[in-house]
């Protein structure tokens, strides 16, 4: 509520901007026609003045004995020329300053009209979100006040039937000591009729306590089916939401082994630096390193940073990108992806800028490593080429290898997007800011390994192809939880 009091403010406050505006608008202008109108006097009064020194001259020269030469007289036209001159040139500067101010007016006044609009937009959404909200709450306050009196009616029965049963104890009581009594004096007629009185009234008592105990105990088998129902809609859910898992799993064959002759430390193992100034992971390992972790590098040409290297198949890979739990928000800003983001020893993205500087020095392979939620690992690798920053990061693939089909277009110059940095020309609409995370789109559904996290626990359909994914083009959605995108020169001698 407090949002659509504070827009009314905000739509005053820039009405009273705008006649602000427009009042100091008007002043320029009257400014404007005063210094014209006192122009236009000064230009019909110089030829006055100048005729009247004229006749005043051709006065005296009548006077005096000798005649005004003639280049006397071309003098005065010229004085006359140059003062009308410079009266035109000023006049000029004035006619472009004029300008200029109006058309910073007219500036103010579009910029003005284009947010008084878009405020009006937001005021309207603002006024139907609070009629729905009003709606819905007038709804809740009449199921509310239905609940209420539902509850006091069944407060007042069970009262009535606690009085009733009260009574009938006493009446009870009454009639014991009478049956008593019985067994000794002979009743009267008129205690026999109150006797079957009493029967009377007890049946009827027993009558409406049953109806009472029957509608609770519809109600509550109504409740019962209502929750298995509840219970059949989850388990239908779920086993939908396995089926999908399952299809849309690796298939159960075993990884390709992966041979690590070195023993490999876990992410939180530590900082390691070189004293050598190494251009990549590559080359700390032919130096000695044989552990994975974080270390400094410097590639030729660049300051230096740090980098996770991982240590496997009898070498070392620069990875560029982590993403293991989604504890880490990838949908970021074209700033932050150029220079990266995250923690190198948790999730991670190194950074558009560092990836050049390092694929710069030489050819580079590129391997995608990629977990289900089976436990199924895949990789597959390619061939690239990354752009610089003049061509917007452009990626070139070709697969070389992989145990996993392709799912990224190849020998295809690919852009890399952002949401406030769209690159993607071929669609309409802004496929990093729909499907989150900036990466190198080429169709807006394709897979996107900086997408969204989602966990299969999540019931939303959209939400879930927003999430993190790996699609070829003639193949189904392989749901991830893990990936890994890493770098490797081709020619290991070139950093020797």
């Amino acid at each position: 509520m407090k949002r659509s009091i504070n827009r009314p403010n905000s739509a005053t406050q820039s009405s009273h901007t705008a006649k602000t505006i427009s009042g100091k608008s008007l002043c320029i202008l009257n400014e404007q026609r005063e210094n014209m109108n006192i122009t236009l006097v000064l230009l019909f009064m110089a030829p006055l003045a100048l005729s009247a020194d004229k006749d005043y001259f051709s006065a005296d020269s009548a006077g005096s004995p000798e005649t005004k030469s003639r280049f006397a007289m071309l003098d005065d036209v010229r004085i006359l020329a140059n003062g009308l001159l410079q009266l035109g040139h000023g006049l000029k500067d004035f006619v472009h300053k004029t300008k200029g101010q109006m058309n910073d007016i007219l500036q103010k006044l579009y910029i003005f009209d284009r947010s008084f609009y878009e405020l009006s937009l937001q005021t309207s959404e603002i006024k139907e979100e609070e009629e729905q909200l009003r709606q819905t709450t007038a709804r809740l306050q009449i199921n509310n006040e239905e609940i209420k009196n539902l509850s006091q009616e069944m407060n007042l029965k069970i009262e009535d039937l606690i009085q009733n049963k009260i009574q009938l104890q006493e009446k009870v009581w009454g009639l014991e000591d009478k049956v008593t009594k019985l067994a000794i004096i002979q009743p009267l007629m008129q205690e026999t009729k109150e006797i079957s009185s009493l029967k009377a009234f007890v049946e009827q008592q027993d009558n409406d306590i049953k109806q009472l105990l029957k509608i609770v105990e519809d109600q509550h088998v109504q409740l019962d089916r209502q929750r298995n129902q509840i219970m059949e809609l989850e388990d239908k859910l779920n086993q939908i939401e396995l089926q999908e898992l399952t299809e849309n799993s690796f298939t159960e064959e075993q990884p390709e082994p992966e041979t690590i002759p070195f023993p490999v430390l876990k992410a939180t193992a530590g900082r390691y630096r070189s004293d050598g100034a190494a251009p990549d992971c590559t080359a700390l390992y032919h130096s000695g390193e044989r552990f994975s972790g974080v270390y400094t590098i410097k590639p030729n040409g660049s300051e230096a940073f740090d980098v996770y290297c991982e240590m496997k198949f009898g070498t070392s890979w620069t990875v560029i990108q982590k993403r293991v739990d989604g504890s880490l928000d990838f949908n970021q800003t074209w700033d932050a992806y150029t220079k990266g983001f995250g923690d190198l020893n948790e999730e991670f993205w190194l950074g558009l800028n560092k990836t050049y500087s390092i694929t710069k020095q030489g050819d580079y392979i590129l391997r995608i490593e990629l977990q289900d939620w089976k436990g199924n690992k895949r990789h597959i690798e390619y061939l690239f080429s990354l752009g610089g920053p003049d061509t917007n990061y452009t990626l070139q693939l070709s697969r070389i290898s992989g145990s996993i089909p392709n799912a990224l277009p190849e020998q295809t110059e690919l852009q890399f997007s952002t949401a406030d940095h769209d690159m993607d020309t071929k669609h309409d609409s802004n496929c990093p800011q729909n499907f989150l995370g900036g990466w190198w789109h080429s169709e807006c559904e394709e897979t996107n390994l900086n997408g969204k996290y989602v966990t299969p626990r999540s019931r939303a359909r959209l939400d879930r192809r927003k999430g993190l994914y790996w699609k070829p083009k003639k193949g189904r959605y392989y749901f991830l939880k893990s990936t890994k995108i890493m770098i490797h020169p081709t020619d290991l001698k070139s950093f020797d």
